[in-house]
């Protein structure tokens, strides 16, 4: 199955593979993968990380379009973007399938 020309200028791979590529994202990712919202704050809590560098973090997955988010009263939630081509979805999942490393580290990307 090959990509459409709009499904490629919007779905930009080298925004994928560096959303893919830091630590906490992937993890972030890793949470919201399974369909359901996931409350900024449980991403921070599980994480470890502040609100600020969450929100940047969730912020590169939702540029690179592999995320949606919703506000719900002063709360953001994030789930998986719905309709992504099936060659993203195989990318992220092979990305996923790797064990996370023992101890990530962390940038403030």
């Amino acid at each position: 199955m090959r990509i459409s020309d709009n499904m490629v200028k919007i779905m930009n791979p080298m925004m994928i593979l560096s959303a893919l590529a830091e630590p906490t994202r992937l993890e972030a990712l890793r949470l919201v993968w399974d369909g359901d919202e996931h409350c900024v704050c449980e991403l921070m809590q599980k994480l470890g990380a502040s609100q600020s560098r969450m929100s940047r973090h969730v912020a590169a997955l939702k540029t690179a379009g592999l995320v949606t988010d919703r506000r719900d009263a002063q709360w953001v939630r994030y789930r998986r973007a719905p309709n992504l081509a099936p060659e993203v979805v195989a990318l992220v999942d092979a990305a996923l399938a790797l064990p996370p490393p023992a101890n990530p580290e962390r940038h403030a990307a």
